[in-house]
C-alpha cells in the first residue's frame, strides 16, 4: 500500500483544513488508517484513527471535538477535517495503514505516507 497524503496548507487560527490521504493497491479497504502529526522540535504524535470499514473512530484529547476523520473506501481515500484550529496545531501531518486493530501506537502502522505541512498562523 502506497500512501499519499495532500491538502495543508497555511490557515488562520480558528478556521478549517481537510487533509486527505489517497491510497494505491486493492487491499487499503483491510486495513485502519492513522493521522499522526510532528511538530519542529517535538516528538511525532498520535491525532486519530479509523478503522477499516469506519465503523469506529479515536482520536486524541488534544483535537477530540475539532478533528474528524471519515473514510471512502470506494475512493482509497481517508479525510482529516480540521476545525477550529489552534496555532500549536501547526505540524507535518503524516497518514498511516496499519491492521485493524491499529489506534495510537505507531508501531502497529506498516505503511505510512509522505506527510503534508499545516502552519496555522495567530
Amino acid at each position: 500500500v502506497q500512501l499519499q497524503a495532500s491538502g495543508g496548507g497555511l490557515v488562520q487560527a480558528g478556521g478549517s483544513l481537510r487533509l486527505s490521504c489517497a491510497a494505491s493497491g486493492r487491499t487499503f479497504s483491510s486495513y485502519a488508517t492513522g493521522w499522526f502529526r510532528q511538530a519542529p522540535g517535538k516528538e511525532r504524535e498520535f491525532v486519530g484513527a479509523i478503522t477499516w470499514r469506519g465503523g469506529a473512530t479515536y482520536y486524541a484529547d488534544s483535537v477530540k471535538g475539532r478533528f474528524t476523520i471519515s473514510r471512502d473506501n470506494a475512493k482509497n481515500t481517508v479525510y482529516l477535517q480540521m476545525n477550529s484550529l489552534k496555532p500549536e496545531d501547526t505540524a507535518v501531518y503524516y497518514c498511516a495503514a496499519g491492521s485493524n486493530y491499529a489506534r495510537a501506537d505507531p508501531r502497529h502502522y506498516a505503511y505510512w505516507g509522505q506527510g503534508t505541512l499545516v502552519t496555522v498562523s495567530s
